[in-house]
């Protein structure tokens, strides 16, 4: 069954968006991007940019599912907290569409995408462009782990449904 996915990869000043349609076996690019935000602003103002982009995103390309970064163990305690607030926003923006929500660990990603949990930047962009069909590596990185996250999702969802 075809299905349109929006990938998000968190960030409080960059948040990387991606949206996928098609099942597990063939998927196309719909759009990616960035929301970017003004690290001098206040902090609730970045969320309610965020939070208004993702909005804004949903309402535009009409995703069935959100698929979403967990929550990894960050050693500065402040960026853990922010990135958790950054996350509850989308989150929140994808249940008041009606959207499904999944969440995946960064390390299941890279080893659904590239098939190594410890794979770089520059090795989930290129697995990204050869997956998609792309003539050039999605750029930037933050909008290539989203668009990671929505193939992530079309995989795994599959996998569950084989089961």
């Amino acid at each position: 069954m075809k299905v349109r996915v929006l990938g998000i990869d968190p960030g409080s000043e960059t948040l990387g968006w991606g949206i996928v349609e098609g099942d597990s076996l063939k998927y196309h690019l719909v759009e990616y991007g960035t929301i970017k935000s003004n690290r001098r602003d206040k902090f609730s103002k970045r969320l309610l940019r965020i939070f208004d982009g993702v909005a804004d995103i949903i309402w535009k390309f009409e995703p069935k599912i959100l698929s979403i970064e967990e929550t990894f163990y960050a050693v500065n305690v402040e960026v853990a907290l922010k990135l958790g607030q950054v996350r509850g926003i989308v989150m929140l923006a994808g249940e008041k569409a009606g959207l499904e929500i999944a969440e995946y660990p960064p390390r299941l990603v890279k080893q659904t995408i590239v098939g190594y949990g410890n794979a770089e930047k520059q090795q989930v962009q290129e697995m990204v462009r050869i997956l998609l069909k792309l003539k050039e590596k999605p750029e930037p990185h933050d909008a290539a782990d989203a668009l990671a996250l929505a193939i992530c999702h079309l995989h795994v969802s599959n996998l569950k449904k084989l089961k």
